[in-house]
């Protein structure tokens, strides 16, 4: 009977545990089903919040370059139509010939100046007549000038047209004279029509395939497709179309799941606007590979959770049959030991465990890459033993349980997230937690990307201003060139030459410089080509040989990495240069200059150069990389700012060491092939 009891309670267990684990695979599975439907609803809120914002950027991207378009045109008018009335200025007072014709093209680079009478002939021009005028003419003048020569308007815009006997394009204007001669002057427009075709709205959506994630994108009215990436011949029309139909008559931002060539796509639609005009809709697929990977993970996870709990169901039979349940309890106080010891060990901050009166107990890998010392050379030693007191003593003097400390660390400052907590265990033992986050890289990136802003904010400054003052230089420098030839005063006429040229110096000298702000305003994308690394090195170490050695200095190499590299060599050539020119002013004779080059772990180089000069105080190493700052005599304050700016093109970073009578380090971090950071932002426009 006792047996019977026994066999019956076993059975009751067995049913209740059956009846648990049924309970639990039910919940687990429902749960996996639930998160499927979750994780997919969230995933398409997702992806329909990122579509909206990124069809707002390229809507943006796409009326900044038709704005462009249409205000680099303006301002070839502009151009063209000052030339042409400084031309009819002169033709008014009868100074005008073909040598002065051809004087005034060449100094402002104008293709043509033409002078045609009432009659189209061509009594004054810029160039001499060549054989292709006596071909066929695409045009006659009388046709295309005939507004002017029957005073029905002063100026017109001709625009981009054809050449009249030549191939290729010219853009042109003109103006009347008082006799209603029609004075013409155009320019070549091949340059133009290439630089439409590079940064055109075509051109943008063609990039625009090329990034992950985007499966076409269009640009259709209700009349058909105005623009598309490459790989769109056909899509639905907007009046089959009761979707795109309601966003082209509401105005608003929709996104559905649709198919396009047999594959299945999340597509949004915008309307697009230009100058408060409706133009149509733009449309945008986006790849539902993230979904569907979602969707595959979860089912695999649904048969990875079955298998599981089979296993575990048997382990639980198991158990309950053989009685052993204290086993089961150590091995699995076992794994979550050895689980714990994994994490703790492998995370990526550093992570100290002290005890109170039996010093570091936990130093994990972090710790040992942060600080330089292994856990066997520190463990059961006091915090003071690893961070020293008098370089990291906010570390020591708070007691927040979070605070953000500036460390020396080897020789080198460190910016670090300090979290401490402390807690006391079951055994009444005090244990001090501290978990340390490296933030120094992220703050020289901070700094690097607040100067590029700045830079950058500087160079449209400088830009702005630039447009609005060449023109007028121009207008002044005709003049005063005009003046100095044509004008000869009564008296002092020697002094008078004198002040005309001196005006003409000081007005090239201020072109000279908005030019240079126009550079750095608009720096040229990258040219990546790939070289060898040693012999660039060892071609500017050459180029230097004769100077350095005439001033007493070395220029030492080592290079622990001579691969090949993919960077824009002349853009990286006037890096260097700066760098070596900079040390060559500060260094005394005997001095040296070193540059080492070494790779790390992430297709990156670490690139140091260092000088043994006299090093800067912090009041200047915070401002060495800032615009116009200076602190030689004759400095323009321009090459440290041009340094970063191309270094930062390469998607790389720049930092400096340095403390006043130890000499300055610049450390370059670069990638092996050069991330464009125009290509980052893109793709921002």
């Amino acid at each position: 009977m006792k047996r019977y009891f026994s066999q019956l309670a076993h059975l009751v267990r067995a049913r209740h545990l059956f009846l648990i684990f049924s309970g639990m695979a039910l919940l687990m599975v429902s749960s996996a089903l639930i998160e499927l439907h979750q994780s997919r609803k969230e995933l398409l809120d997702l992806m329909r919040e990122e579509a909206h914002s990124l069809s707002e950027t390229i809507i943006t991207a796409s009326r900044n370059i038709l704005t462009t378009n249409q205000l680099m045109e303006e301002f070839i008018e502009e151009r063209l139509l000052d030339n042409a009335n400084l031309v009819k200025i002169f033709y008014e007072r009868g100074m005008v010939n073909n040598e002065f014709l051809a004087r005034v093209s060449q100094e402002n680079h104008l293709y043509r100046i033409n002078i045609f009478n009432r009659r189209g002939e061509k009594i004054f021009y810029s160039h001499p007549r060549t054989e292709s005028d006596s071909l066929p003419s695409r045009f006659s003048p009388v046709q295309i000038l005939a507004l002017l020569f029957q005073g029905e308007t002063d100026t017109l815009i001709l625009g981009l047209r054809r050449a009249r006997y030549r191939s290729g394009f010219r853009y042109a204007v003109a103006v009347a004279a008082r006799d209603r001669s029609a004075i013409v002057v155009n320019m070549d427009a091949n340059q133009l029509l290439q630089w439409r075709k590079q940064i055109g709205f075509g051109s943008l959506m063609r990039s625009l395939v090329n990034s992950p994630g985007i499966v076409y994108a269009a640009l259709q009215d209700t009349s058909g497709i105005l623009a598309a990436s490459g790989n769109v011949r056909e899509l639905q029309r907007i009046a089959d179309s009761p979707f795109l139909q309601k966003a082209l008559r509401d105005s608003m931002f929709l996104a559905h799941l649709t198919q396009f060539d047999s594959l299945e796509v999340f597509e949004t639609v915008h309307p697009f606007y230009y100058h408060g005009e409706a133009i149509g809709l733009f449309r945008l697929g986006l790849s539902v590979h993230a979904l569907k990977a979602i969707n595959a993970r979860i089912y695999r996870r649904i048969i990875f959770i079955s298998i599981i709990l089979i296993l575990i169901g048997a382990i639980l039979f198991t158990l309950l049959l053989v009685r052993q349940n204290l086993e089961v309890i150590h091995r699995q106080y076992s794994v979550v030991e050895t689980y714990s010891n994994n994490i703790i060990q492998n995370v990526s901050d550093a992570i100290i465990v002290l005890e109170s009166g039996k010093g570091i107990q936990i130093f994990n890998h972090a710790a040992e890459r942060l600080l330089g010392r292994s856990a066997e050379e520190v463990l059961g030693k006091s915090l003071e033993a690893v961070f020293r007191p008098e370089t990291c003593a906010q570390m020591f003097a708070s007691a927040n349980q979070m605070q953000e400390v500036q460390c020396t660390i080897g020789n080198k400052l460190h910016y670090l997230l300090v979290s401490r907590n402390e807690i006391t265990d079951t055994e009444g033992r005090r244990m001090v937690i501290l978990v340390i986050r490296d933030l120094t890289r992220y703050k020289q990136m901070e700094a690097q990307i607040q100067r590029r802003e700045r830079l950058s904010a500087m160079g449209q400054l400088a830009s702005g201003v630039a447009h609005e003052i060449r023109n007028p230089l121009n207008a002044i420098g005709t003049i005063i060139q005009q003046l100095d030839r044509d004008f000869e005063p009564r008296e002092n006429g020697e002094e008078y030459h004198q002040l005309a040229r001196l005006v003409y110096q000081e007005v090239r000298r201020i072109n000279k410089t908005i030019e240079n702000f126009l550079r750095f305003a608009r720096p040229e994308p990258l040219r990546v080509q790939r070289f060898a690394l040693e012999e660039f090195l060892r071609r500017l170490q050459k180029q230097y040989e004769a100077i350095l050695r005439e001033r007493g200095l070395r220029f030492e190499l080592h290079l622990n990495w001579t691969g090949e590299v993919e960077w824009d060599r002349d853009k990286m050539q006037q890096v260097f240069v700066n760098l070596i020119q900079n040390a060559m002013d500060v260094l005394p004779q005997g001095g040296r200059i070193s540059l080492t080059v070494k790779s790390n772990e992430k297709d990156e180089l670490l690139i140091r150069f260092s000088d043994d000069g006299p090093g800067m105080p912090p009041e200047v190493r915070k401002k060495i990389f800032n615009l116009y700052f200076t602190t030689k005599a004759r400095g323009t304050g321009v090459g440290l700012a041009i340094v970063q700016r191309i270094i930062d093109q390469h998607g790389g970073l720049i930092t400096v060491e340095s403390e006043e009578k130890r000499g300055t380090t610049f450390i370059i971090t670069l990638p092996v092939r050069a991330k464009e950071m125009n290509e980052r932002r893109s793709n921002h426009g």
